[in-house]
């Protein structure tokens, strides 16, 4: 999905960097991190499980992606993988990193 994730963005004049500093956000990881897990071609349960420190800010992540509210999510890991795809879809939409970065 990474691909996907960059390739969305950048159709829409953002960065991979963006991407990236999304990811770092949300899980922990770090460059080295997330490289050795893309590389490892990880799923997705195995990228959350292990992350570093997943941000306890995301709860703060609200609203609507493919016509789900996140919030409702009841799957911890569709929850957390929606929770990355609204955060993607805000910087695709160009919302400014300080407000798509939440803080409590």
């Amino acid at each position: 999905m990474y691909p996907a994730y960059v390739a969305k963005a950048e159709r829409k004049g953002r960065s991979k960097e963006e991407v990236d500093q999304i990811i770092f956000w949300l899980t922990g990881y770090d460059a080295a991190g997330l490289r050795a897990v893309l590389d490892d071609k990880t799923d997705f349960a195995t990228f959350f499980a292990k992350a570093p420190s997943m941000n306890p800010a995301r709860e703060l992540v609200k609203g609507v992606v493919c016509r789900v509210r996140v919030e409702e999510v009841e799957h911890p890991l569709m929850r957390e993988i929606r929770y990355l795809d609204k955060l993607v879809d805000e910087l695709a939409r160009g919302k400014a990193m300080e407000k798509i970065l939440r803080t409590p």
